[in-house]
């Protein structure tokens, strides 16, 4: 008997039918502890009496200002069409964006809120169109402030935290401490944000030797930061660089040239999955399929959402990657320490109901 190639899950989701009347945003603003203020811009398209939502979460502010508004998007599509008709067009048609990959968070925002339509319109949820279950979510919580408040309200939680250049070898030691963190993201790969931080070796020691439990995520992949890691690349996970599998083949590629001889088969074994980086469903769902068939251990990363975006996350990671230690903290993490909030794992409602977004019982 022939092989029939399974169904991938982006197939399972190209072919729902979707309508489109129009659309509109609505903006969303915080003032958040890394010292900026957060802009988002939510995307509601609407279709056959139903809304469908996402988040366009691009970082500079001023690119959210004169949104457009006349974008050709009505009609009858599926997914699918709908998707590459999206490929096609510009989606910061007024200038620039301050960044290109911005261009991907612009286009996931469309895509996401055009997934989330189409369910609705078929009166099905994600789940049951992927044919997967949706699992309690285990997260993380991402972080600048002392973590010490949040273990006082509760001792269980994880972090994953930023090595900032103020980290002293007395604070790095009090932190590892806690014994709660998960993952440590040195964020070597931005230049001119609010989040830069300069490849340093003498942080990357410490870092590697005081957390010899964490994963290490987006290390310097060259240079004397990178040497003081070497042995330690089975810790590394990468984020800022990985918009498609191509991009996790090249960052491989390039730990395994740097390593030498000792890394001549080296697997990349953790990945940070943030689904406004691909920009396409497609794009998307292929990394993450590539990536398990490889024994990746995968985990959802959030950037700071603060509409729809941050629901969208957490129910990718409740049916692809439910046990990894997620950075999808639910909304009410946002800001100082304090009382109330979900704890980890997100535990679904019994009914999720049609459309793209995760409902955890409080």
């Amino acid at each position: 008997m022939a092989h029939v190639a399974s169904e991938t899950a982006y197939e399972r989701l190209a072919g729902l039918g979707l309508e489109i009347a129009g659309y509109r945003t609505e903006r969303h603003e915080l003032d958040v502890s890394s010292g900026f203020r957060r802009v988002t811009t939510e995307i509601v398209l609407a279709g056959g009496g139903l809304e469908g939502r996402g988040e366009d979460v691009t970082y500079a502010a001023e690119d959210h200002d004169d949104y457009p508004e006349e974008l050709p998007l009505a009609g009858e599509w599926t997914l699918g069409r709908f998707s590459e008709h999206l490929g096609g067009l510009d989606l910061f048609p007024g200038r620039p964006p301050g960044e290109e990959f911005f261009r991907q968070y612009r286009r996931w925002g469309f895509e996401s809120a055009a997934l989330d339509l189409a369910l609705r319109q078929q009166r099905v949820g994600l789940d049951e169109a992927l044919a997967r279950p949706y699992e309690p979510v285990r997260f993380v919580l991402s972080t600048r402030l002392d973590i010490n408040p949040w273990l006082a309200v509760d001792p269980r939680l994880e972090f994953k935290l930023d090595p900032t250049p103020e980290w002293d070898e007395r604070l790095m030691r009090q932190i590892a401490g806690s014994g709660r963190v998960r993952q440590l993201d040195f964020k070597s790969f931005y230049t001119g944000s609010p989040v830069d931080n300069p490849p340093d070796p003498v942080q990357y020691r410490l870092v590697s030797e005081l957390f010899p439990g964490a994963v290490l995520e987006d290390p310097a992949l060259q240079g004397p930061a990178r040497e003081v890691l070497r042995g330690q690349e089975a810790r590394f996970s990468f984020d800022a660089p990985i918009h498609s599998w191509a991009d996790v083949e090249a960052v491989t590629a390039k730990v395994a040239e740097e390593c030498g001889p000792d890394c001549d088969r080296f697997v990349l074994r953790n990945l940070n999955i943030k689904p406004s980086r691909f920009g396409s469903l497609r794009a998307l769902l292929d990394c993450v399929e590539r990536a398990q068939a490889a024994g990746m251990v995968l985990y959802g990363g959030g950037q700071f959402e603060l509409g729809i975006g941050r629901d969208q996350i957490q129910a990718l990671a409740s049916l692809l990657y439910p046990d990894g230690p997620n950075d999808v903290a639910p909304r009410e993490y946002h800001g100082d320490a304090h009382g109330g909030v979900p704890a980890s794992p997100l535990v679904p409602l019994d009914e999720q109901g049609p459309g793209f977004g995760f409902c955890f019982r409080a």
